[in-house]
């Protein structure tokens, strides 16, 4: 069981003594699990708790909100992608101007050490915190010599295996940017790898204009406040997993229907093998679902009419399904 906190006042005051780091773990992709390995294979030696403290919302949207960046997942799908590797507990602390004005000392004192009772401290060597950014590793250590705590330093985690572009098999650090720029790209196999699972989309099934259900490919389509970054517009394979838990290969559109001159851009998932015996019954409208990308199969396409899109269409399904099963 992961304890979920909400505020640093509701944690229990006899919880501890932990082992801790922090961060806004975006993605949570290989290089915040890389930390959170070591952070939970050191509490389990120190027979501690492992916690990680996250932000919501991001700080770029309380400082910067005009060029802040998508988000590649939302806060629940952030919560459960911390959760599976095994962390004691997780702190959701509300981000504001207020506590941004914390100074290095009172972020740790107060949160770390005070709440959290925390015996080691596990981040980055480029980790900042505190007032402005002013504290950096060498105030962690000395604030660790104050406050009676170990600190631990993790390494940049690479990314070998996994290049974004042919340049030689040059490395590159794991992070939210690179997921960020595979996503923009349509390169959702790239983010998988970078993130360490394919990437998410979480929401609502509403009502569309029903064209897929016309042309006999009817699809679930995701309200606008979907959470999780949408890739670029195409055409991908994927999953859909629905309330239930019960995971249907589904061949996924992104991108505005230009063959229809759509505007707006949607995220429609198509479930390739439903049963047959129970099409009409088959009713996903209102059920919170996610969807998972593995791969692109082609970029989005105004056709001629309907009749050329229905035989794309016919043989996109294909593609997916084979590479579905393949997998």
């Amino acid at each position: 069981m992961v304890y979920i906190w909400n505020d640093p006042a509701e944690v229990p005051a006899d919880f501890g003594p932990s082992v801790v780091t922090f961060g806004n773990f975006d993605g949570v992709h290989r290089g915040h699990q890389q930390v959170l390995s070591e952070l939970i294979r050191s509490a389990r030696l120190n027979k501690t708790k492992a916690v990680a403290l996250t932000f919501d919302p991001h700080p770029a949207l309380i400082h910067r909100p005009e060029s802040a960046p998508e988000m590649i997942m939302g806060l629940q799908d952030k919560l459960v992608a911390l959760g599976e590797l095994g962390l004691d507990a997780i702190l959701v602390m509300k981000y504001s101007l207020n506590l941004a004005s914390l100074t290095p000392e009172e972020f740790v004192s107060q949160v770390l050490v005070d709440s959290l009772h925390a015996s080691h401290v596990v981040i980055g060597h480029d980790s900042r915190f505190g007032r402005g950014n002013s504290g950096d590793l060498d105030t962690m250590k000395q604030l660790g010599e104050k406050f009676d705590f170990d600190v631990q330093v993790i390494s940049e985690f690479g990314s070998e295996g996994y290049p974004l572009h042919n340049d030689g098999g040059t490395d590159r650090r794991c992070s939210s940017t690179w997921v960020r720029e595979a996503l923009q790209e349509g390169d959702v196999s790239t983010a998988a790898a970078v993130l360490g699972r394919p990437h998410r989309m979480r929401g609502e099934v509403v009502h569309g204009a029903a064209r897929g259900r016309v042309l006999g490919f009817p699809t679930a389509n995701l309200a606008n406040q979907a959470s999780g970054f949408i890739p670029a517009d195409g055409i991908y394979a994927g999953w859909l997993v629905d309330q239930a838990g019960t995971r249907w290969p589904a061949a996924i559109s992104v991108g505005s229907n230009p063959t229809f001159d759509g505007v707006s851009r949607q995220v429609e998932a198509h479930v390739i093998d439903r049963p047959h015996e129970a099409v009409e019954d088959f009713d996903l409208y209102g059920q919170t679902v996610v969807v998972e990308f593995v791969a692109r199969l082609r970029g989005m396409v105004a056709y001629r009419g309907p009749e050329a899109l229905v035989d794309q269409m016919r043989l996109d399904v294909v593609q997916a399904h084979d590479l579905l099963v393949r997998r």
